[in-house]
């Protein structure tokens, strides 16, 4: 199998679909997949000697000024795509690259499929563009028209998408590193290192951006009873647009590390006591699932993806996702009830384990072999 994999957003750009994106090529380069990746340019020399990555010029798009808007060459895409000879088209973005790969993919008659990573719905709210919402979901309708397949992270994206009039939609759930993400990574010295002098570490890892439902998150941390609070440690791990706005009102009790990321990442999944993450604009949740599997009790927004992935009094508890005082509830609830606590950690652990990504992506392979046979039978009928 031959695939060509075309994006808007790749690494070294730091959210999910990113995320998830390179670590499908890794895991296509071990089991020797023949793939080709169009994708924005970088800031890096990371893939410099690779012949199978191909970067377009791009420039900052100003909703997110980490992510890119590239500017595809037609004629490259058409010569690559014209020697390498696909078997099949992956769009993972509706933008340029994704666009110029629907393009070749209609005129050289190469089957396609297609995946949903962002609820660009949710996203419009928090950017005071409501209006556009109608433009976007016909845009997306036509742009999702040619595939065979979508592949969607989530059973509350599917139903999403099934509500606006999708076809050929199925599940493509994200997985974890159990090796990487373990409480065997509980760390002392974290501690020592961001000074923490607390008993409590809370823990909220995410591109700071409106979407994220930072002003909620910004509440719980102030309407926490005075008690839980001068035990409590916040770390606030990443960055984006949103910081310096979020930075402005905040207890004394909020540390920011930056992005951070590998070992690092790791060691303060496993060293926090709770994971609170508010966002309700997931599609799935990778971040909740990688502290379940260091142990971590996950306290999370019951909307989108997250629940798929937290079960909600087991694992974690789930809250309304505007509402501060269910989560400072449940936070205290979990922080005085230590036997509670550890038992939702090794439930969470539990459950990750069997959600590897060797899995998730050997299903993806299934699906990919699929569409190409279907494809060739189609052919020769």
């Amino acid at each position: 199998m031959k695939l060509a994999l075309f994006t808007d957003t790749y690494f070294p750009q730091v959210n999910g679909v990113s995320r998830t994106l390179g670590r499908l090529t890794t895991y296509m380069d071990r089991q020797h997949v023949d793939y080709m990746l169009f994708a924005p340019d970088c800031q890096s020399d990371e893939d410099l000697f690779s012949s199978n990555i191909h970067r377009f010029t791009s420039m900052g798009f100003f909703l997110y000024p980490e992510c890119r808007i590239a500017l595809p060459k037609l004629t490259t895409i058409r010569k690559q795509l014209q020697g390498f000879n696909p078997d099949l088209l992956h769009i993972a973005t509706p933008f340029n690259i994704g666009m110029s790969g629907v393009h070749y993919g209609k005129k050289l008659d190469i089957p396609m499929v297609a995946s949903y990573h962002t609820n660009f719905d949710d996203y419009l709210k928090h950017y005071y563009l409501e209006w556009l919402s109608p433009f976007v979901w016909k845009y997306l309708m036509w742009f999702h028209q040619p595939f065979s397949s979508i592949f969607v992270p989530s059973i509350d994206t599917k139903k999403r998408l099934t509500h606006k009039g999708f076809d050929n939609l199925k599940l493509w759930r994200r997985g974890v590193d159990c090796d990487h993400y373990t409480p065997a990574r509980k760390n002392a010295s974290i501690r020592d290192h961001y000074n923490i002098k607390e008993r409590y570490i809370l823990l909220f890892v995410s591109r700071l951006a409106p979407e994220k439902n930072l002003e909620t998150l910004q509440k719980i941390m102030w309407a926490l009873p005075e008690e839980i609070k001068r035990q409590t440690r916040w770390l606030v791990v990443g960055d984006g647009p949103a910081m310096p706005q979020f930075k402005e009102n905040l207890p004394g009790n909020v540390t920011f590390t930056g992005y951070r990321q590998g070992s690092e990442l790791a060691e303060l999944y496993a060293t926090a006591d709770l994971f609170v993450f508010p966002s309700a604009t997931e599609t799935f949740g990778n971040v909740a699932l990688e502290a379940l599997a260091s142990g971590t009790p996950v306290i999370a927004a019951r909307a989108g993806g997250l629940t798929d992935v937290v079960a909600g009094e087991r694992n974690g508890i789930f809250c309304s996702p505007y509402k501060e005082n269910d989560y400072t509830a449940a936070i205290t609830r979990l922080l005085l009830d230590e036997t509670e606590r550890k038992m939702m950690g090794y439930e969470g652990r539990r459950y990750a384990l069997t959600q590897s990504w060797d899995a998730t992506f050997g299903r993806l392979i299934e699906d990919y072999e699929t569409t190409i046979g279907t494809k060739k039978i189609a052919q020769y009928a």
